[in-house]
């Protein structure tokens, strides 16, 4: 049913930066801003009526979240560079004003406090665990400013002030389930890391399976800072699902999946679907601990296309030839690529006149065409199933036919009803 891929692999990051970033991973899941929550009609400090454009970046480029999220950075940096080259938006050059998220949802919250009400940037990109885009909501909202944020999350949320360029959950994780039905799957076996985003992320697995006639042969969550799983391993060997569907973050994840191997498991008897392998993980766990694998992602670097295959060699040329692209950094690239049309499209700088632009606006991104969903602020995406080759990329076994409309709140999926945040 699978392909077969073995090996075990010793190559790891450092420990303590990686347990480190998960003390602060505990995401939470989202809920629709109400009109009264949506801050009001004023418009922010921004000026735009000279030849350059103040925008601002968040990212943790130190703590914990640093490793992951300094590509992130590298890459909003890589599209604003890209712009100005190209003669920037509506003709004005843009000063990138980056601030240090530093691991840590409350100084996410100051540093967007800063940047729109201090510094008076137009806009502003970034934020990566949920906790960090919670708690610079309210900020935007209040401030009637703009966050563009590009990374995959739990879904039930929408905001005026937020337009979401990673995938929610009807783009990531339910294509990933229905490729496992497709594959013969009939039981599967759920772990994650215990908080949110993967608690939420295994009740609709759940509602999914129900709806579906496929049997949960067990549930276990791992500590954020846990390094011993032989006891959850041996559970999951014993239960003898079809698949493993993993929510497992950070060190968690490379601990687990060796012990999965040390346990005999393999792609080929008991293949794990992931949610969080990139190529940046594979990397840091191994690419022979995930030779076969599945992920589940709307981005590789391995897409072969046109675009893709000049963001990457861009990328290379910039930030070295050994560097790796991935989905988390490839939305963000997109998010800002996404504001710069819409800009163009409203002939204007403005919130209002951006969020009126805003439904329709298309990119051909070097994950393949997104277009913003007007009504929710989501975007269109391409679901991919990769599996992970020897060489420590992943390559594409399924796509979707077409990019999927957005559904955060999951309102076309009737088995979802009565699952909330």
């Amino acid at each position: 049913m699978f392909a077969s891929h073995g090996g075990f692999s010793t190559r790891m990051r450092s420990i303590a930066t990686l347990l480190a970033a998960t003390t602060v991973l505990t995401a939470g899941c989202g809920s629709r801003a109400t009109d009264e929550q949506a801050g009001s009609n004023q418009e922010g400090c921004a000026d735009t009526s000279g030849p350059t454009v103040t925008v601002g970046a968040i990212n943790s480029l130190s703590g914990g979240l640093a490793v992951s999220e300094t590509v992130i950075h590298d890459a909003i940096t890589m599209a604003v560079d890209e712009i100005n080259a190209g003669g920037g938006v509506l003709g004005k050059q843009l000063k990138l004003l980056s601030e240090d998220g530093a691991s840590e949802p409350t100084v996410f919250a100051e540093k967007a406090q800063k940047l729109v009400n201090g510094d008076c940037v137009a806009v502003v990109f970034g934020g990566y665990t949920s906790a960090s885009r919670k708690a610079m909501l309210p900020v935007f909202e209040n401030a009637n400013a703009l966050l563009y944020y590009g990374q995959q999350y739990e879904g039930l949320e929408s905001s005026p002030n937020i337009y979401y360029t990673g995938a929610t959950t009807n783009q990531q994780i339910i294509p990933a389930l229905d490729y496992l039905k497709s594959q013969g799957v009939q039981s599967l076996y759920l772990v994650g890391s215990d908080y949110v985003f993967p608690r939420t992320s295994n009740a609709i697995v759940k509602k999914y399976a129900e709806a579906n006639g496929i049997e949960i042969k067990g549930e276990d969550y791992v500590p954020l800072d846990g390094t011993n799983f032989s006891t959850v391993v041996n559970k999951i060997r014993t239960a003898n699902a079809d698949a493993v569907f993993n929510v497992v973050g950070s060190i968690p994840e490379l601990v687990l999946l060796r012990e999965y191997n040390s346990a005999g498991l393999t792609p080929a008897t008991m293949p794990v679907m992931s949610m969080c392998v990139g190529e940046e993980e594979v990397r840091s766990i191994g690419a022979e601990t995930l030779a076969g694998q599945l992920s589940s992602w709307n981005y590789y670097e391995t897409l072969d296309t046109p675009a893709n295959k000049e963001f990457v060699a861009d990328f290379k040329a910039k930030y070295g030839p050994d560097r790796v692209t991935s989905d988390p950094m490839e939305s963000a690239y997109a998010a800002v690529k996404l504001w710069q049309a819409t800009v163009e499209k409203a002939q204007s700088f403005k919130v209002a006149d951006i969020q009126n632009a805003s439904g329709g606006v298309t990119i051909d991104a070097p994950e393949g065409p997104v277009t913003i969903d007007g009504e929710n602020h989501h975007v269109t995406k391409t679901a991919r199933i990769g599996r992970v080759a020897p060489s420590g990329l992943i390559d594409q076994v399924w796509a979707s036919p077409e990019p999927i409309t957005p559904d955060p709140f999951l309102k076309s999926y009737p088995w979802a009803k009565g699952i909330s945040g």
